[in-house]
């Protein structure tokens, strides 16, 4: 059959626009391809040729408040191999074995993987010197990544707070593990090409990823005040052999904890070289047990707040116990106290007199201001594993409940809680949330990405009835049972406390938990220290002769490195046997060697200098010492 012209140019043009449009879709999806999708198909390629030395990220630092470095990193190289890259297997794993101390079967086993990239066990985090060993063996497939590992330049110090963090960088335990995620970064790498075999492909450039160091953590912390607390719980540890010492100072005025420490601590670096319950109680904020007399502060608060006595007029007479609802409950001195004013009872901790208190005050009040207070609930402070004690429940305290919670006996508390509700009661009034953290920093722009500010949760007193207990408290220093947390020239108040341990249901027998709260200056309190010591050894275990002078050294230490300075303004020192009146220091300048011989004081000399005339001395005119101090006098040539 014979087809027309015209259908064969019908056909071959209906060819010809199928094969235009074929090879305009074609230069459509190659365009697209070539240009849209290129960057991300070759990005892909690229991808599965690179493969990764990872970087790893530097933990962010932690301070104390004036910059001082708590935990900070040090670099420690890690060993990284491409099996596939690696042309002699045996001879390779014999030359790492050597370096990195592993038998040859277990490195022959490790660069032998069907991985594309693998770490070396026995390689992470080691010394340069073996890094640089391994470098100079010039080794086909084996890198060395850039790591760091957590160093902790003052030792055990501060270790129950600052924690530890693991092989990997994270953080394990304390604010390691708290702030974890804003300390931990992001990690970088270097990134390097190679073919489907693992060969090298060096006509690639590498790629190198920065790594995003972890926020520095500076925190309320002052190193100063926490020294001196370390080195007064290391002296006590080694004169009373405890069970325990816990000791926390904090800023009454915001919440800012000053220094934490307890015994036994341990070395963040080498936690593992420690019983696990040593290093995962941080027991300032995890312990709980009864406070003894440092808890009467709060019965008084509420008897002064709620107008139920007047400490100056009003009397007691203590015979040494007390009948309540068929209990006898005992004074800690044989035959009482006598009568005293309540001013004396809070002077001479009588228990007898806190159960009078307690009565006056009424059970719904008295547990509503102890909740105010802030016990029977965590403080929130940020740290981890805080207790949150054990008080009765209202329904169930009857006249003995009562009476016992009234002098801190049949409570449980934890001393974050202590410091914080003392602190409320002579800071004016307030209860603050305590807190640790005080700014976390970029350590490149040095901008502040989050800052902690102080948090007031209530008022639970007055000003006046926190004035009124400032003065009761500093005269418990000054005149009662707190004498040996006194300090020349600097007005401290305190209160002890002596609590018998319980186990079972049952009261240890000379067991106790001896402890002071002490705040100074009295009338305008800058810290507040609190000290804990758990069944000292050898001595008569009472909280005004164990844990007050220990309160007295760290408050007087504190305050000069505060800056607070000295006064002359506070209660006149008690003298009670067998302490000795101290000795006022004239002043000796321009004194000559004759005249200091008709001197009557009973003072050791050390002099220096040539001359018969006192030029200069130390300690200065009007400081009070002890009987036997030893002073230093300059000598020069007179006038």
């Amino acid at each position: 059959m014979r087809v027309s012209n015209v259908t064969v140019r019908k056909r071959l043009l209906i060819a010809l626009f199928v094969g235009i449009l074929i090879f305009l879709i074609i230069d459509v999806r190659l365009g697209y391809v070539q240009f849209y999708l290129g960057e991300m198909l070759t990005d892909r390629a690229k991808d599965s040729w690179s493969r990764n030395i990872p970087f790893e990220p530097e933990r962010g630092e932690i301070v104390d408040r004036n910059g001082v470095p708590l935990a900070t990193n040090v670099s420690a190289p890690t060993v990284w191999v491409v099996p596939r890259q690696i042309k002699d297997p045996a001879a390779t794993a014999e030359k790492l074995a050597a370096v990195l101390n592993m038998t040859k079967e277990k490195a022959y086993r490790e660069i032998t993987q069907s991985e594309s990239i693998v770490r070396i066990k026995e390689g992470r985090k080691i010394s340069h010197e073996k890094a640089k060993e391994i470098r100079a063996l010039d080794l086909d497939g084996v890198y060395i990544g850039e790591d760091s590992k957590r160093h902790y330049p003052f030792g055990s110090y501060l270790s129950h707070v600052l924690g530890f963090s693991g092989v990997d960088n994270q953080g394990l335990m304390g604010l390691e593990k708290y702030y974890d995620k804003e300390l931990n970064g992001e990690r970088g790498s270097v990134k390097f090409y190679a073919n489907a075999k693992g060969e090298r492909m060096n006509n690639m450039a590498d790629d190198y990823e920065r790594p995003v160091n972890g926020l520095d953590l500076k925190l309320t912390i002052d190193s100063k005040i926490q020294t001196i607390v370390e080195r007064e719980l290391d002296i006590a540890e080694a004169k009373y052999n405890p069970d325990g010492i816990i000791a926390i100072a904090m800023n009454p005025n915001n919440g800012e904890i000053l220094a934490m420490s307890s015994r036994p601590t341990f070395d963040p670096a080498n936690f593992q070289n420690v019983p696990q319950e040593v290093y995962n109680r941080n027991l300032p904020v995890w312990m709980t047990y009864e406070p003894g007399s440092t808890f009467k502060i709060i019965t008084l608060a509420a008897a002064l707040e709620e107008g139920k006595v007047n400490l100056e007029n009003d009397h007691f007479h203590d015979s040494g116990s007390v009948q309540v609802a068929g209990a006898r409950l005992k004074c800690w001195k044989r035959g009482g106290h006598g009568d005293e004013t309540f001013l004396e009872v809070v002077q001479n901790s009588c228990n007898p007199g806190f159960v009078e208190l307690g009565q006056r005050v009424g059970k719904e009040k008295l547990f509503q201001y102890i909740k105010d207070f802030g016990f029977g609930q965590k403080t929130g402070i940020d740290l981890q594993g805080e207790g949150t004690g054990i008080l009765f429940n209202l329904n169930r305290v009857g006249p003995v409940e009562l009476a016992t919670t009234s002098f801190g006996q049949g409570v449980s508390v934890t001393p974050i809680q202590q410091v914080t509700a003392v602190s409320a009661a002579v800071n004016g009034g307030i209860l603050y949330k305590p807190y640790i953290a005080k700014e976390l920093v970029d350590p490149v722009t040095n901008e502040v990405v989050m800052r902690n500010t102080p948090e007031e949760k209530r008022r639970v007193i007055s000003e006046e009835t926190s004035k009124e207990i400032r003065y009761a408290l500093e005269s418990v220093v000054a005149q009662g049972t707190g004498g040996k947390a006194f300090v020349d020239s600097y007005r401290v108040g305190g209160k002890t406390g002596t609590a018998q341990k319980a186990q079972g249901g049952r009261y240890l027998e000379n067991n106790y938990i001896v402890s002071f709260i002490g705040f100074a200056p009295a009338d305008d309190p800058q810290i507040v220290v609190y000290v804990a010591v758990d069944n000292p050894k050898g001595v008569t275990a009472f909280g005004g002769t164990v844990s007050a002078p220990i309160v007295g050294n760290i408050i007087k230490d504190g305050l000069s490195a505060m800056g607070v300075e000295p006064r002359k303004d506070q209660i006149e020192k008690e003298i009670k046997w067998p302490e000795t009146t101290p000795i006022t220091l004239p002043d000796f300048v321009g004194m000559t060697k004759l005249e200091l011989n008709e001197q009557m004081y009973n003072l050791q000399i050390d002099a220096s200098g040539e001359g018969d005339t006192v030029v200069s001395q130390s300690p200065a005119p009007g400081t009070k010492v002890k009987e036997g101090s030893k002073i230093r006098l300059y000598f020069g040539k007179g006038e």
